[in-house]
Protein backbone atom coordinates (compact mmCIF):
# COMPACT_ATOMS: atom_id res chain seq x y z
CA UNK A 1 0.00 0.00 0.00
CA UNK A 2 1.57 3.46 -0.79
CA UNK A 3 1.11 6.25 0.87
CA UNK A 4 1.45 9.95 -0.49
CA UNK A 5 2.14 12.72 1.89
CA UNK A 6 1.37 16.26 -0.29
CA UNK A 7 3.70 18.76 1.61
CA UNK A 8 2.47 22.22 0.44
CA UNK A 9 2.69 25.74 0.79
CA UNK A 10 -0.65 27.41 0.69
CA UNK A 11 -1.17 30.96 -0.67
CA UNK A 12 -3.78 33.11 0.30
CA UNK A 13 -6.31 32.44 -2.58
CA UNK A 14 -8.66 29.38 -1.00
CA UNK A 15 -9.85 29.26 -4.03
CA UNK A 16 -6.42 28.20 -5.93
CA UNK A 17 -5.32 26.05 -2.94
CA UNK A 18 -8.43 23.76 -3.00
CA UNK A 19 -7.76 23.71 -7.10
CA UNK A 20 -3.83 22.87 -6.12
CA UNK A 21 -5.13 20.09 -3.61
CA UNK A 22 -7.51 18.34 -6.40
CA UNK A 23 -4.62 18.23 -8.78
CA UNK A 24 -2.17 16.44 -5.74
CA UNK A 25 -5.04 13.83 -5.56
CA UNK A 26 -5.12 13.31 -9.17
CA UNK A 27 -1.32 12.97 -9.25
CA UNK A 28 -1.01 10.73 -6.19
CA UNK A 29 -3.60 8.28 -7.51
CA UNK A 30 -1.82 7.99 -11.61
CA UNK A 31 1.68 7.26 -8.78
CA UNK A 32 -0.43 4.51 -7.67
CA UNK A 33 -1.22 5.81 -4.01
CA UNK A 34 -4.22 4.12 -1.83
CA UNK A 35 -4.43 7.45 1.02
CA UNK A 36 -3.03 10.66 0.65
CA UNK A 37 -2.72 13.22 4.00
CA UNK A 38 -2.21 16.97 3.96
CA UNK A 39 -0.75 19.49 6.14
CA UNK A 40 -2.27 21.35 9.16
CA UNK A 41 -4.34 23.76 7.33
CA UNK A 42 -4.10 23.07 3.97
CA UNK A 43 -6.11 25.61 2.30
CA UNK A 44 -5.25 28.56 4.07
CA UNK A 45 -2.37 30.27 5.86
CA UNK A 46 -1.68 30.23 9.08
CA UNK A 47 -3.59 32.30 10.72
CA UNK A 48 -2.96 31.28 14.69
CA UNK A 49 0.76 32.74 14.09
CA UNK A 50 -1.60 35.77 15.12
CA UNK A 51 -2.55 36.26 18.90
CA UNK A 52 -5.75 38.22 16.87
CA UNK A 53 -6.99 37.56 13.11
CA UNK A 54 -10.63 39.44 12.37
CA UNK A 55 -10.61 37.18 8.92
CA UNK A 56 -10.16 33.73 10.60
CA UNK A 57 -13.41 33.61 11.31
CA UNK A 58 -14.51 33.62 7.36
CA UNK A 59 -12.34 30.66 7.03
CA UNK A 60 -14.24 28.04 9.52
CA UNK A 61 -16.21 25.86 7.62
CA UNK A 62 -19.16 23.05 7.97
CA UNK A 63 -17.83 19.49 7.80
CA UNK A 64 -19.56 18.24 5.39
CA UNK A 65 -19.77 21.20 3.64
CA UNK A 66 -17.69 22.80 0.21
CA UNK A 67 -14.61 21.15 1.06
CA UNK A 68 -15.24 18.11 1.83
CA UNK A 69 -17.81 17.96 -0.86
CA UNK A 70 -15.14 18.37 -3.45
CA UNK A 71 -12.75 15.89 -1.70
CA UNK A 72 -15.54 13.07 -1.78
CA UNK A 73 -16.05 13.43 -5.45
CA UNK A 74 -12.52 13.57 -6.20
CA UNK A 75 -11.71 10.44 -3.71
CA UNK A 76 -14.55 8.32 -5.09
CA UNK A 77 -13.31 8.87 -8.79
CA UNK A 78 -10.20 8.09 -7.74
CA UNK A 79 -10.39 5.46 -5.23
CA UNK A 80 -8.37 7.55 -3.14
CA UNK A 81 -8.28 7.27 0.97
CA UNK A 82 -7.88 10.99 1.67
CA UNK A 83 -7.27 12.80 5.07
CA UNK A 84 -7.56 16.22 5.32
CA UNK A 85 -7.23 18.99 7.58
CA UNK A 86 -9.13 22.32 7.63
CA UNK A 87 -10.36 24.99 9.76
CA UNK A 88 -14.07 24.12 10.88
CA UNK A 89 -17.22 25.45 12.39
CA UNK A 90 -19.38 23.31 14.04
CA UNK A 91 -22.82 25.84 13.49
CA UNK A 92 -23.01 26.77 17.34
CA UNK A 93 -20.00 29.26 17.81
CA UNK A 94 -17.28 26.76 17.91
CA UNK A 95 -14.18 25.78 15.78
CA UNK A 96 -11.89 23.67 15.70
CA UNK A 97 -8.99 22.25 13.83
CA UNK A 98 -10.23 19.15 12.11
CA UNK A 99 -9.23 16.45 10.01
CA UNK A 100 -12.00 15.28 7.90
CA UNK A 101 -11.59 11.36 7.06
CA UNK A 102 -12.81 10.23 3.51
CA UNK A 103 -12.66 6.66 2.31
CA UNK A 104 -11.77 5.42 -1.56
CA UNK A 105 -15.60 5.04 -2.51
CA UNK A 106 -16.02 9.12 -0.91
CA UNK A 107 -17.93 8.41 2.36
CA UNK A 108 -16.78 10.78 4.70
CA UNK A 109 -15.73 8.04 7.88
CA UNK A 110 -15.60 11.12 10.20
CA UNK A 111 -13.60 14.13 11.33
CA UNK A 112 -10.91 13.93 14.15
CA UNK A 113 -10.46 17.25 16.23
CA UNK A 114 -7.50 18.59 17.58
CA UNK A 115 -7.82 17.16 21.61
CA UNK A 116 -4.65 19.12 22.98
CA UNK A 117 -4.76 23.51 22.18
CA UNK A 118 -1.38 25.42 23.00
CA UNK A 119 -0.51 28.84 22.77
CA UNK A 120 2.94 30.39 22.46
CA UNK A 121 5.14 32.77 20.25
CA UNK A 122 3.90 32.02 16.64
CA UNK A 123 1.16 29.43 17.77
CA UNK A 124 -2.30 31.33 19.62
CA UNK A 125 -4.43 28.00 19.29
CA UNK A 126 -6.29 29.26 21.92
CA UNK A 127 -7.84 32.38 20.42
CA UNK A 128 -8.93 29.93 17.35
CA UNK A 129 -9.74 26.72 18.63
CA UNK A 130 -11.98 24.85 20.87
CA UNK A 131 -10.84 21.44 22.70
CA UNK A 132 -11.89 18.44 20.26
CA UNK A 133 -14.28 16.56 21.85
CA UNK A 134 -14.43 13.40 19.96
CA UNK A 135 -11.36 11.40 21.38
CA UNK A 136 -9.17 9.28 19.30
CA UNK A 137 -10.98 7.37 16.66
CA UNK A 138 -9.91 5.13 13.77
CA UNK A 139 -11.50 4.84 10.86
CA UNK A 140 -11.70 1.09 8.83
CA UNK A 141 -10.14 2.81 5.29
CA UNK A 142 -9.78 1.13 2.22
CA UNK A 143 -6.26 1.23 2.52
CA UNK A 144 -6.05 -0.01 5.96
CA UNK A 145 -7.27 0.99 9.62
CA UNK A 146 -5.80 4.88 10.05
CA UNK A 147 -6.04 7.28 13.09
CA UNK A 148 -5.21 10.92 13.42
CA UNK A 149 -3.13 12.92 15.28
CA UNK A 150 -3.15 16.85 14.46
CA UNK A 151 0.40 18.36 15.20
CA UNK A 152 0.43 19.43 18.72
CA UNK A 153 -1.35 15.81 19.64
CA UNK A 154 1.63 14.01 18.57
CA UNK A 155 3.37 14.93 21.96
CA UNK A 156 1.17 13.51 24.20
CA UNK A 157 2.24 9.44 24.59
CA UNK A 158 -1.78 9.04 25.89
CA UNK A 159 -3.08 9.84 22.99
CA UNK A 160 -0.56 8.00 20.69
CA UNK A 161 -1.29 5.29 22.47
CA UNK A 162 -5.36 5.31 22.54
CA UNK A 163 -4.98 5.29 18.66
CA UNK A 164 -2.65 2.31 18.85
CA UNK A 165 -5.40 0.65 21.36
CA UNK A 166 -7.93 1.20 18.31
CA UNK A 167 -5.81 -1.36 16.61
CA UNK A 168 -4.18 2.15 14.25
CA UNK A 169 -1.90 0.47 11.11
CA UNK A 170 -1.31 3.99 9.94
CA UNK A 171 -1.45 7.19 12.28
CA UNK A 172 -1.17 10.31 10.11
CA UNK A 173 0.00 13.35 11.34
CA UNK A 174 -1.22 16.47 9.58
CA UNK A 175 1.64 19.18 10.89
CA UNK A 176 2.50 23.08 10.75
CA UNK A 177 5.99 22.51 12.33
CA UNK A 178 8.55 25.65 11.64
CA UNK A 179 12.34 25.52 11.11
CA UNK A 180 14.49 25.59 14.68
CA UNK A 181 10.72 24.70 16.65
CA UNK A 182 12.44 21.88 18.03
CA UNK A 183 15.69 20.70 19.36
CA UNK A 184 17.22 18.86 16.23
CA UNK A 185 15.76 15.62 16.06
CA UNK A 186 13.31 15.80 18.78
CA UNK A 187 10.40 16.05 17.03
CA UNK A 188 11.31 13.07 14.50
CA UNK A 189 12.49 11.48 17.46
CA UNK A 190 9.16 11.05 19.44
CA UNK A 191 6.87 9.94 16.06
CA UNK A 192 9.49 7.48 15.33
CA UNK A 193 9.09 6.34 19.43
CA UNK A 194 5.63 6.66 19.10
CA UNK A 195 5.57 4.41 16.11
CA UNK A 196 8.11 1.57 17.83
CA UNK A 197 6.07 1.56 21.04
CA UNK A 198 2.71 0.89 19.25
CA UNK A 199 3.16 -1.27 15.86
CA UNK A 200 1.95 1.48 12.81
CA UNK A 201 3.15 3.40 10.99
CA UNK A 202 3.33 7.38 11.27
CA UNK A 203 3.14 9.54 8.71
CA UNK A 204 3.89 13.26 9.31
CA UNK A 205 2.91 15.82 6.67
CA UNK A 206 4.12 19.33 7.60
CA UNK A 207 3.55 22.59 5.90
CA UNK A 208 6.72 24.15 4.32
CA UNK A 209 7.55 27.85 3.00
CA UNK A 210 7.82 31.58 4.45
CA UNK A 211 4.80 33.06 5.95
CA UNK A 212 5.48 36.51 7.75
CA UNK A 213 7.03 35.92 11.06
CA UNK A 214 7.25 31.76 10.22
CA UNK A 215 8.95 29.09 8.06
CA UNK A 216 7.83 25.87 7.95
CA UNK A 217 10.28 23.62 7.65
CA UNK A 218 8.60 20.47 5.17
CA UNK A 219 10.48 17.88 5.66
CA UNK A 220 7.55 15.44 5.76
CA UNK A 221 8.21 11.98 5.98
CA UNK A 222 7.12 7.89 6.96
CA UNK A 223 8.02 5.62 10.12
CA UNK A 224 7.56 2.13 9.85
CA UNK A 225 6.40 -0.35 12.74
CA UNK A 226 9.79 -0.60 14.17
CA UNK A 227 10.66 3.46 13.93
CA UNK A 228 12.51 3.39 11.20
CA UNK A 229 12.67 6.49 8.62
CA UNK A 230 11.62 4.93 5.34
CA UNK A 231 12.43 8.28 3.72
CA UNK A 232 11.38 12.19 3.89
CA UNK A 233 10.11 15.08 1.67
CA UNK A 234 12.29 17.89 0.41
CA UNK A 235 13.00 20.73 3.00
CA UNK A 236 11.84 24.03 2.95
CA UNK A 237 9.71 23.91 -0.50
CA UNK A 238 6.64 21.92 -2.28
CA UNK A 239 6.92 18.01 -2.88
CA UNK A 240 4.54 14.38 -2.62
CA UNK A 241 6.26 12.07 -0.66
CA UNK A 242 5.50 8.45 -1.65
CA UNK A 243 6.38 5.08 0.45
CA UNK A 244 5.20 1.89 0.28
CA UNK A 245 4.25 0.24 2.83
CA UNK A 246 3.38 -3.26 4.40
CA UNK A 247 0.58 -3.14 6.21
CA UNK A 248 1.38 -6.65 7.62
CA UNK A 249 3.97 -5.81 9.39
CA UNK A 250 2.10 -4.28 11.90
CA UNK A 251 1.25 -7.66 13.29
CA UNK A 252 5.17 -8.47 13.19
CA UNK A 253 6.45 -5.49 15.08
CA UNK A 254 8.12 -5.62 18.66
CA UNK A 255 5.48 -4.00 20.14
CA UNK A 256 2.39 -5.85 18.65
CA UNK A 257 4.61 -9.17 19.38
CA UNK A 258 6.24 -8.05 22.94
CA UNK A 259 5.26 -4.68 24.38
CA UNK A 260 1.23 -5.44 23.93
CA UNK A 261 1.14 -9.16 25.16
CA UNK A 262 3.07 -7.78 28.56
CA UNK A 263 1.01 -4.93 29.47
CA UNK A 264 -0.22 -4.76 33.02
CA UNK A 265 -3.11 -1.75 32.43
CA UNK A 266 -5.03 -3.19 35.51
CA UNK A 267 -1.71 -1.51 37.41
CA UNK A 268 -1.64 1.87 36.17
CA UNK A 269 -4.55 2.64 34.11
CA UNK A 270 -5.79 5.44 37.13
CA UNK A 271 -2.35 6.73 37.09
CA UNK A 272 -2.98 8.66 33.27
CA UNK A 273 -5.83 10.35 34.89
Amino acid sequence: MRIALAQTQPGPDRARNLEHVVHLLEQAAADGAGIIAFPELALSRFFPQHPENAEATALAEPIPGPTTDVLSKRARALSLVVVFNLYESDGSGCCFDSSPVIDADGQLLGVTRMVHITDYPGFHERAYYHPGDRGAPVYATRAGRVGVAICYDRHYPEYMRSLGAGGAEIVVIPQAGVVGEWPEGLYEAEVRTAAFQNGYYAALCNRTGREEGLEFAGESFVVDPQGVVLNRAARSQEDLLLVDCDLEACARSTARRLFWRDRRPELYADWLR
